[in-house]
Parts: structure tokens; C-alpha cells; sequence
């Protein structure tokens, strides 16, 4: 594990709970084996680039650099004075080796849908198919202890229009919402790629998910900076999905769709979600998919502010699986439309598909509620129940409306200042009285860069 070491201290409260099982502490950046020197300058207030200078690609050179490194070193991506500016289409990641993107150095996603395509015409259109039609800005398949590190941005230009079009890859998933799918490159995907570290890096205006981690043991996401519009249409920040051990610290996270989402297609379990904020975005999900299963799950000291959801849970009848032993601990929520969502029939899969989605073992503590909003709290039917515990649960005024069916809930030991109510629905247990949990503190405004 090059880049990703022992658990840092203020992980350590959390280490006899079910989590990622690492001892993981803040990753340090490698030493360099190249350098490679920016040729380009960032234009409108470091938006872009100017137009004659969209064919003047820095992908080769990059590629090179990470293709002959040695495991345990870096590429390292440097402004040269006014130069601070890069611009690639998709490159490959190698195991052991750290791309690191300096401070006042970006790397722009190039605009040309022709370079991202998977075959002829496939990328840059919204098609019937689901399957992939393009590359990733920067992939990884298989490459152990590799990492993407820095100071920098990394900014996919999803608002931009495309090179020989007349549309944006935003605009492309706009489209898509009257029947198809956007076939549009994600920022950063990475499969099987254990050990992986993201550390310091800002990501920015991917055209869809910034962050996509499947099929490995052991992802670190360390300090990141997502900041992208709330307009902009399936931006996901990070999304774990079929994965173990996984630890997301200290991340300012600010985007147009999932914050987090942990996708269970196939099994997660051990994942530690620890020290962030969330700001835009649809909020600390699991789901949709969770067939595969998931658990083994904690959510610590986290503020959820201004953004659509927050604590969400989400399946249907044809995505649903079991998710147990989940725990929500020290959060704030302000100002969210969906505080908490347990929604048991998510996009209106309906009754009769064969994979049913069941919530047991889910526990709120320490949770303020601020700001209003609906809670939801679903289970599928009076069979595939919800099952949640809430212990020091506050719900500040204006007090939320609450939406409760086919659920079993226990209240306490700590003080909870509402009693769920709806049809199918138990409540047992004696909360007890005490302050509710301090905010003031976590609600910090979002960092950019």
C-alpha cells in the first residue's frame, strides 16, 4: 500500500465499529519521477482555454511520463509561470504510480467527443442503449496502490460545448431525460483497483460521475474538493459500488446529483464515511442498486447543507437487496428538502419485480434536523419492513413533515422530539431527555478553488 497507511487519529473512536478495517492515516505524496511542465494558460479566470488552443493535447506526453515510472514515485503535473494549464483526452493509470496535479495547476478534460469514443459515433450522443459509449477522463483497471494526488483541478468542462457539435455533455443529459441514455465520459473510474488513494485533489464540472470505484479492497478519498452546479444532471461526487474497505474523510463535497452513493450491485460492506461536508447534491446515499447487499456502514460527523437530500437510503423492486447494520452518528442537516429518505420504491419501480429491497439495522444518533423539509421513512410492504433505531434525533422548527409505512422503529435511550406515525407502522422503546447535538460548528461554507 504505497499511498494509504494506518488509521489517523481522528478515525481512531470509530475503531471497534464495523468500518473499513484498514488502519488508515492521511496519505503523503510520493516523490517525483517526471516532471511535466504546463505549455498552455488557463483563460476566464482559469474557466478554459482559449479556442486555438483546443487541438493542442498534453495527452501523449502524460501518458509517456505515468507508462515509464516506477512504482512507488510520481508524475508530476507543474504550472510554469504563466503557463499552468493541461489538456488530455482519457489516460490509464499504472499500479503503484500517483498522477499529482501541483497547486495552480489544472488539467482540463479536452471537449472532442472523438477522442473519449469506445467505437465510431459512440460518444457525445444520447443513445437507447445504457451500456458505456465513452472513455473516462482517467481510468484505472486492475492497477494496485495507484492514486491521483494534489493540490490542483482537474475539471471536466461539462458546461462547454463539445468540438463539432452544438450541445454541452450537460446539455446531452438534459436530453436524455425525455427517453434514452447520455453517452458522456465520467471524470475518474476506477475497477479492481485496490489500495487506490485520492488525496487533495479538486475535481470539478465532470460531464457525469466525478468518481466511480468498483470491485476493490481498499479506496481512501482524502481531503478532496468536488465543485460542480446542482443543475448539472447525473455529476455524482464519489460512488463506491461492489467494494470493501473504503474510507471518504475530510471531503468538501459540492455537485449536482449523489454526494456520495454507495451502489451495491455486488456486495460493499466495511466503508467509513468521516469528517465531511456535503453542500448541493442529493445527499449521503446507498442505493440504488442494492442487490448485491450492503453493510457494515458508518456515516460520522457530517453537515448536509443546502442540499436536496440528506441521509437517503433509495431501491426499488427491481434493484433491492438487503441492507443492514448501518449507522448515522453525529450529523447535521440544514436546509434540505429530504433530510431523511427511506424510499423503498425509488423512481416508481413498482410491486411486482423479483428483487426487494429490505432496510434493518438502521441507526440515527445524534442527528439535528434545521430548516424543514419531509422525512420519509418507507419500508416495501408489511413483509420487506424498514427497521430503524433514533437516538438523540432532533427535529428543529419548523418541524419536518413525516411520512411513515410498513416500519418498526425504536426511539432512545437519548431524547427524540417525534414519534413516527402511518400506516403498518410500531414504535417501541423510552427516549430520555438531554440537549440535542451542537452544529454550529460543522456547518463551515464550502471550499473552492
Amino acid at each position: 500500500m504505497p499511498f494509504c497507511l494506518a488509521l489517523a487519529a481522528a478515525l481512531v473512536p470509530l475503531a471497534l465499529q464495523a468500518q473499513d478495517t484498514r488502519r488508515v492515516t492521511e496519505p503523503a505524496i510520493p516523490p517525483s519521477c517526471t516532471v511535466v511542465t504546463a505549455n498552455l494558460t488557463a483563460i476566464d479566470g482559469n474557466k478554459t482555454l482559449a479556442e486555438s488552443d483546443e487541438a493542442k493535447l498534453d495527452t501523449s506526453r502524460i501518458q509517456q511520463a505515468i507508462d515509464a515510472c516506477p512504482k512507488g514515485r510520481a508524475v508530476e503535473l507543474k504550472a510554469d509561470g504563466a503557463h499552468n494549464a493541461f489538456l488530455s483526452g482519457p489516460l490509464s493509470l499504472r499500479a503503484g504510480v500517483a498522477l499529482v496535479v501541483d497547486a495552480g495547476a489544472i488539467l482540463f478534460g479536452s471537449r472532442d467527443p472523438q477522442l473519449f469514443e469506445i467505437e465510431p459515433g459512440s460518444c457525445g450522443i444520447v443513445a437507447k442503449t445504457s451500456s458505456p459509449g465513452c472513455k473516462p477522463l482517467i481510468a484505472g483497471s486492475g492497477v494496485s496502490g495507484a492514486a491521483v494526488m494534489g493540490e490542483g483541478v482537474i475539471d471536466g468542462r461539462g458546461w462547454a460545448m463539445l468540438l463539432g457539435k452544438s450541445v454541452t455533455w450537460w446539455q446531452l443529459a438534459e436530453q436524455a431525460r425525455g427517453g434514452g441514455s447520455q453517452h458522456v465520459p465520467r471524470l475518474i473510474v476506477l475497477s479492481h483497483c485496490d489500495d487506490f488513494t485520492l488525496y487533495k485533489i479538486t475535481l470539478k464540472n465532470s460531464a457525469n460521475f466525478h468518481v466511480y470505484y468498483g470491485n476493490g479492497n481498499g479506496f481512501t478519498a482524502w481531503g478532496v474538493i468536488i465543485d460542480t452546479p446542482r443543475n448539472a444532471r447525473n455529476t455524482d461526487g464519489i460512488d463506491p459500488g461492489s467494494s470493501t474497505n473504503v474510507t471518504i474523510t475530510h471531503c468538501y463535497i459540492s455537485t449536482g446529483d449523489d454526494n456520495v452513493a454507495i451502489k451495491a450491485g455486488g456486495h460493499v460492506s466495511h466503508m467509513t464515511i468521516a469528517h465531511n461536508h456535503f453542500y448541493y447534491g442529493h445527499g449521503m446515499s446507498i442505493g440504488s442498486e442494492t442487490y448485491g447487499g450492503a453493510d457494515s456502514i458508518r456515516v460520522t460527523d457530517l453537515s448536509i447543507d443546502g442540499a436536496d437530500n440528506g441521509i437517503r437510503i433509495k431501491s426499488n423492486s427491481t434493484r433491492g437487496g438487503l441492507v443492514q447494520d448501518i449507522v448515522y452518528q453525529d450529523v447535521c442537516i440544514r436546509n434540505n428538502r429530504n433530510p431523511i429518505l427511506m424510499d423503498a420504491d425509488y423512481e416508481h419501480g413498482g410491486r411486482d419485480g423479483s428483487r426487494i429491497p429490505v432496510a434493518t439495522g438502521i441507526v440515527l444518533r445524534d442527528v439535528v434536523v434545521e430548516g424543514g423539509g419531509k422525512v420519509t421513512l418507507d419500508g416495501f410492504d408489511a413483509k420487506h419492513r424498514l427497521q430503524m433505531t433514533f437516538d438523540n434525533v432532533y427535529f428543529a422548527a419548523p418541524f419536518p413533515g413525516v411520512h411513515a409505512e410498513h416500519a418498526d422503529f425504536v426511539l432512545g435511550p437519548g431524547a427524540v422530539n417525534f414519534r413516527p406515525e402511518g400506516e403498518d407502522v410500531r414504535v417501541e422503546g423510552k427516549p430520555g431527555k438531554g440537549p440535542p447535538n451542537a452544529c454550529a460548528e460543522k456547518l463551515v461554507p464550502m471550499i473552492r478553488k
